[in-house]
């Protein structure tokens, strides 16, 4: 141990307090200088060279970048078809609830499962067109691969009489919607609702998971009206029966009760007229600014 604490000491290491290796000069592009003592000690620039700063909050193309860089190569497969990490696929599905957030796809509302990621529960309200007033609950379902795999699909949680729905099993053909293809970093989930919706707008009968519903369409669309408003008044009962799942996230409707749902509705129309009331105020009392002609005097108009 003598031998090694001698050569050290020889050499200007830590025993030895002025050796040649313990002085360090600070030039301009060094770290510090040290003092006789050997301490090593930053400068004033270093410091203020090395403060923190907080990256900004990403944009959500820049989110689904980075969620591709946490594919876990290990178990990457030469075709593309990824194994991802359990942190890849959250982030990647948070990125894409936050972007169906910003697109508001109108009259169809949807929230992940509280027990599964790759499970979503939606609900659709049709205001206008043959299915107009229907209210019909489903389900989305995300690959386990997202987004290198699959079409989701989209599964009703009651029979829907229509061309484009399986009678039994409930499902609606969406691959049609998208070539029979998903394309990453192309293809969204809030493309996928807003598909939903287009096909309670625009019927569509090529092809069809229901043929019984493409006939009458095409050839009887007295009796194909009457099987739709049947439908439609079915949905709008079995909309208050209980979910088919014990999920915590399930979504549950109830007919309206006044000792609960008046107070509620008052206090939201309260809050609308006093910002109403407000955004009336603060125009009224800018007044109008106008420009002298031929000059450029800047003058308000009086009040009235």
């Amino acid at each position: 141990m003598a031998a090694v604490a001698r050569k050290l000491s020889d050499s200007g290491g830590p025993t030895d307090g002025g050796g040649g290796g313990g002085n360090v000069s600070s030039d301009g592009n060094g770290v510090g200088s040290s003092s006789s003592s050997g301490g090593l000690t930053r400068s004033g620039s270093t410091r203020r060279s090395l403060r923190k700063v907080l990256p900004t909050v990403p944009d959500m193309d820049q989110q689904l970048s980075m969620a591709a860089k946490m594919i876990d190569r290990r178990t990457s497969t030469p075709k593309g078809n990824h194994s991802y990490s359990p942190y890849f696929l959250e982030y990647t599905l948070l990125a894409e609830y936050n972007l169906l957030q910003k697109q508001r796809v109108s009259g169809v509302y949807v929230i992940p499962s509280g027990k599964s990621p790759l499970v979503w529960f939606g609900v659709i309200f049709i205001r206008q067109g043959i299915y107009q007033e229907g209210i019909f609950r489903f389900n989305l379902h995300i690959p386990e691969n997202y987004p290198d795999g699959d079409v989701p699909t989209v599964i009703f949680e009651t029979a829907v009489f229509h061309p484009l729905i399986d009678p039994d099993s409930r499902e609606l053909d969406i691959k049609r919607g998208f070539a029979n293809k998903w394309r990453r970093n192309v293809n969204h989930l809030w493309h996928v609702l807003l598909y939903v919706r287009r096909c309670f707008y625009k019927i569509e009968t090529n092809h069809p998971l229901n043929p019984e519903a493409a006939v009458l369409y095409d050839s009887d669309n007295e009796m194909f009206l009457l099987r739709v408003r049947e439908c439609v008044d079915k949905s709008k009962v079995s909309i208050y029966d209980p979910p088919t799942t014990n999920d915590p996230h399930a979504l549950v409707f109830s007919p309206y009760q006044p000792a609960i749902h008046d107070t509620v509705r008052e206090e939201l129309k309260r809050e609308r007229n006093e910002a109403e009331h407000t955004l009336k105020e603060d125009s009224s009392s800018n007044g109008l600014s106008w420009v002298k002609p031929g000059t450029l005097q800047i003058f308000s108009q009086s009040a009235s």
